[in-house]
């Protein structure tokens, strides 16, 4: 959620946890409880079964791109900021954040008594390294954009646990950025193929694309965590493939599922779990590609989605509606822009204005996410309704995000929750990591750092709003929904909390987890 800036400092952050109307935050009504009752046990090793991964695999935080790499993260790295399961940015690692009266020099003080894996003391200086490190083209880390006017060479230390950090111009969003996936704290000298983190669990072995194995960090900072004495997250391929190795108790829990799984999962004595909605699984139109440079085109094929139909199919009802602008929950959203609805009439006329009448096009889909091959199989249903043939090509995950990621006309993707300015510098600038659209209209950008360099909330939801509105018009991202988050895991599995933001079991919260 936004987080509003005071003149002298940051005082607390705010969001408003919506239920948003139509969303379904319950199962089919024998959903497990959030956690068993009695007292947590210790020992034994939890093995969790994760939707999609592949050769692109990492275990650094800084360029995480699968279900598996955001998996990975949390159980080797905290942040200085994450968020609740209600959307709500709070400190993890940070003790104190405070800006000056403009924004534009901002003090950070990390907890002290918390040490990294190897024994060493966490200090400002790892917090230095941290953002020198995302800067750095070198790391290729995918927060480079979020820090574009950040005055490096300015960053000074302060004591063993305090740092200044500067930026050229006004940063009022700066603890929203700093809730981003990619800003888990690293040490000095850090090895992404021997990893040391904060974490509640430590590296032993890593597999791209196959399996990840960890212990826990016995000496963790948050006292009486990780339960488990061990962790093994394995890759499957598709959901088939998850629910059979629930059910024949190869592991211990499965990710991201589509409401078709959830009467297997439970007539197998499994238990489902259903988050509430907020992230969300784009169909992706690259606008520098025919047909898509042309904004007509792309406007057609929003008009081609029925979003209640689509929802209906794939989630069962489950989740929520959306209007092809993400970020829902953040008080930036603007909720009076018009609805796109299903006419399928004005997209046959915008086709034929653009001479694509009777457009024929691949959709590359791939079990990437929950429902993202069902959701394909819905929009090409529905685009013949407008005289457009959509032909399927199913890749592996690792295809489709392997080197050809960003390069697809036509494809598909998934997005966890971020606030909306956060969500931005991610997907929609020159340099964003997830450039996935290619969509780059100058006013939209030149409104971004306007946005950021404004510490009047009020003002900063105005240029917000006017950026959504030319984001509905012309973006590349066709977003028919909010995602719900169904996982599931084995009746001996404790302590599991719902989906929230997009992601699985409460942010990947496998320190919660123990075993009956």
């Amino acid at each position: 959620m936004e987080s509003g800036v005071t003149r002298r400092r940051f005082v607390s952050v705010v969001a408003a946890g919506t239920v948003l109307a139509g969303c379904d935050t319950g199962g089919s009504g024998k959903t497990a409880s959030k956690a068993a009752a009695g007292k947590p046990k210790r020992g034994g090793t939890l093995r969790v079964g994760l939707s999609g991964g592949g050769s692109t695999d990492t275990l650094s935080p800084l360029n995480q791109i699968t279900v598996p790499d955001y998996a990975r993260a949390p159980q080797l790295f905290d942040p200085l900021v994450g968020f609740d399961k209600n959307g709500r940015p709070e400190f993890v690692l940070a003790e104190e954040i405070t800006s000056n009266a403009d924004a534009t020099e901002w003090t950070i003080r990390v907890k002290s008594g918390v040490t990294f894996h190897d024994g060493k003391d966490l200090t400002a200086d790892d917090v230095k390294h941290l953002f020198e490190t995302s800067v750095d083209p070198a790391t290729g880390s995918g927060g480079a954009a979020h820090l574009a006017t950040l005055d490096v060479g300015g960053i000074r230390k302060l004591d063993k646990h305090t740092l200044r950090v500067p930026f050229k111009q006004p940063y009022s969003t700066l603890v929203d950025t700093l809730a981003d996936y990619f800003f888990y704290v690293i040490p000095v000298g850090f090895d992404a193929k021997k990893p040391v983190g904060t974490g509640p669990f430590k590296f032993e072995s890593f597999t791209p694309g196959q399996e990840s194995t960890f212990s826990a960090n016995k000496n963790y900072w948050e006292t009486g965590r990780p339960y488990v004495d061990s962790l093994v997250m394995t890759n499957y391929p598709d959901e088939s493939s998850q629910v059979n190795a629930l059910v024949s108790k190869q592991t211990d829990m499965v990710n991201l599922l589509s409401n078709a799984s959830v009467s297997t999962v439970e007539s197998n004595g499994g238990r489902v779990l259903v988050g509430r909605s907020g992230g969300f699984n784009p169909i992706v139109m690259n606008v520098q590609k025919a047909p898509f440079t042309d904004e007509r085109v792309r406007l057609a094929m929003k008009l081609i989605v029925n979003r209640k139909e689509m929802l209906d199919q794939v989630f069962g009802g489950k989740g929520a509606i959306a209007n092809d602008i993400p970020s829902i929950w953040d008080d930036m959203y603007d909720h009076d822009i018009p609805q796109h609805e299903q006419d399928l009439e004005q997209a046959k006329s915008l086709l034929k204005q653009a001479g694509q009448d009777g457009l024929r096009i691949e959709l590359v889909t791939g079990d990437i996410a929950q429902g993202v091959v069902q959701t394909a199989q819905v929009f090409a249903q529905q685009a013949k309704g407008a005289g457009v043939d959509v032909k399927l090509r199913k890749v592996t995950a690792a295809e489709l995000f392997g080197p050809n990621y960003l390069k697809w006309t036509f494809t598909q993707s998934y997005w966890v929750y971020n606030p909306y300015f956060p969500q931005v510098a991610l997907a929609d600038l020159d340099n964003s990591f997830y450039q996935e659209t290619h969509y780059a209209d100058p006013r939209y950008r030149k409104l971004y750092f306007q946005a950021l360099a404004t510490t009047d909330e009020a003002a900063r939801r105005e240029i917000a709003h006017e950026m959504q509105r030319i984001y509905w018009e012309g973006s590349g991202y066709i977003i028919p929904y909010f995602a719900p988050v169904i996982d599931a895991h084995a009746p001996n599995v404790n302590g599991v909390t719902e989906g929230s933001l997009g992601y699985s079991f409460n942010l990947f919260r496998f320190k919660d987890v123990w075993l009956a």
